[in-house]
């Protein structure tokens, strides 16, 4: 199965991994599934609006920590499996009921501006932040389908190989997006209920 840009294996066999190298990916591969499954969890949960107060700041902790997973993942040297080609895990999930649900929970608030490539110029484009999670959810879930069938080297493959070329960028994008949301949310109230809210604080 072919992935965004062109995932084909390098030809050279992968170097010989020690037992500390296989150590330390196998916690890294246990930590990835932690987050990729709590991240998955917590957009189904904001989908279904079951809390719809607690939205932003659910989604913001569950992006970030996934961050926090993508970094190590970018951080280290390629994971290359045995395999030239990624294995078939059978057809991508549909995702478009997660989108329609995400982007009625976040009506009003889904639209963002994005610049396209900071290195690049200032050109800026339109994001949505349902459309940014979708995106990350469908990554992330297809290395979560090989490390669920036991395939960990090949899970930690695709989300290192996704998190470089899709789903940290989209994450990061949104990331960004949710921060802003809940800093205008926090910090853009009247003068006197902030007063008032920095009095009660104050008081033993």
């Amino acid at each position: 199965m072919a992935g965004p840009g062109d995932p084909q294996r390098p030809v050279d066999e992968p170097d010989v991994v020690t037992a500390d190298d296989a150590a330390d990916l196998v916690e890294l591969a246990d930590a990835a599934q932690s987050e990729v499954r709590r991240f998955l969890s917590t957009v189904t949960e904001v989908g279904a609006g079951s809390n719809p107060e607690a939205a932003i700041p659910l989604l913001l902790l569950a992006v970030s920590d996934l961050l926090a997973v993508g970094a190590r993942l970018g951080a280290i040297v390629d994971v290359v499996p045995a395999e030239r080609f990624e294995p078939d895990v059978g057809p991508d999930p549909d995702v478009e009921p997660l989108r329609a649900a995400l982007a009625n929970a976040l009506e009003g608030i889904d639209e963002y501006a994005e610049v396209v490539d900071p290195l690049m110029g200032p050109e800026l484009t339109t994001s949505t932040i349902s459309g940014d999670l979708v995106a990350v959810a469908q990554a992330v879930v297809q290395g979560l389908r090989h490390a669920e069938a036991g395939a960990v080297l090949e899970a930690l493959w695709w989300w290192q190989f996704s998190y470089l070329s899709v789903w940290g960028e989209r994450a990061s994008s949104t990331l960004r997006a949710l921060q802003s949301l809940l800093g205008h949310l926090r910090l853009d109230v009247e003068d006197d209920v902030a007063a008032e809210a920095e009095y009660d604080a104050l008081q033993p």
